[in-house]
């Protein structure tokens, strides 16, 4: 069977793959479009499986709100470097992914990645990101997703670029106030919101640090006590939302600030691109030496 133009248009439009991997697939096919879309996705698959071990630390951070407000999704989707990160594929799949995540009700990424991509199509998100990975030569990950819902509150994000997402639910307050917030933690990384929410574990682990360093300073041991509580104190002020310096404004806090709006924060969650994967670290006079080789 002849390929024509038309052919080869169709499997572009279906696939996404490139104009020459479409010609040459549909005349291993004979002209067999959907047999040509099997073996593709087989391809791909194989391709995607060939690169899974490769670090996919760089990417993106999404996040997505419903029409009414009220809820809201934000995921990471990871490839190997920052120049893919930028591709249009990329990003245009990142940003499915995160309509995905908002639109469904699955409740871990495994399951997320067996759902259909967009609403009525078969072609799940596994799939699509497998021929992505063939297309791009990259490995790629949906490494993480979390939806938000709020009754009664608001929930307001901040996106630093695309490495750093943002999203809070507040009480009260209005829409530039919940930006700010989102904008702090974006910057100042609390680990919660209020002191009292830091677990009595962690506080045990410091108070041990503290003590031993004071110890180590030679402070006598009848004031080491109130050194260590001074210093939890100072502990507690940086690392907790409420007790921390609002970035706009380091003379008041943020606890300060919310209650004179008469606003609160029920709670947050940050995603960094790549925070906790261990990048490969790369020698370049060694990569040099080993092409020179080869």
């Amino acid at each position: 069977m002849a390929i024509t133009a038309s052919m080869v248009k169709e499997l572009r439009e279906r696939t996404g793959s490139g104009m020459m991997e479409c010609k040459k697939a549909l005349v291993e096919t004979g002209g067999d479009i959907e047999a040509a879309i099997e073996n593709m996705r087989k391809s791909g698959q194989a391709k995607a499986a060939k690169k899974a071990g490769r670090t996919a630390a760089e990417g993106v951070i999404v996040i997505r709100f419903s029409a009414d407000g009220t809820k809201a999704a934000m995921a990471e989707v990871n490839c190997e470097t920052d120049f893919v990160a930028k591709d249009e594929n990329f990003t245009s799949f990142a940003d499915a992914v995160a309509d995905r995540a908002l639109n469904s009700s699955a409740p871990d990424v495994e399951t997320l990645l067996n759902e259909p991509l967009h609403q009525g199509e078969e072609t799940t998100v596994n799939t699509a990101r497998e021929a992505l990975i063939a297309k791009i030569g990259e490995n790629m990950n949906v490494r993480r997703f979390q939806r938000f819902e709020t009754e009664g509150g608001t929930l307001a994000s901040y996106l630093h670029g695309v490495r750093i997402g943002v999203v809070v639910e507040m009480e009260g307050g209005d829409e530039a106030l919940g930006k700010d917030i989102a904008m702090h933690v974006a910057a100042s990384n609390p680990m919660c919101v209020s002191a009292d929410q830091v677990s009595a574990d962690d506080l045990a682990k410091e108070r041990e640090i503290f003590k031993a360093q004071a110890l180590q300073d030679g402070k006598p041991e009848k004031i080491v006590d109130k050194i260590v509580e001074g210093r939890v104190r100072k502990y507690l002020a940086e690392n907790t939302l409420l007790g921390q310096p609002f970035i706009k404004d380091p003379d008041m806090t943020v606890e300060k600030l919310l209650s004179g709006a008469g606003a609160g924060v029920k709670g947050f969650k940050r995603f960094e691109v790549g925070e906790g994967i261990e990048k490969k670290q790369e020698n370049f006079a060694d990569e040099v030496m080993a092409q020179i080789n080869a």
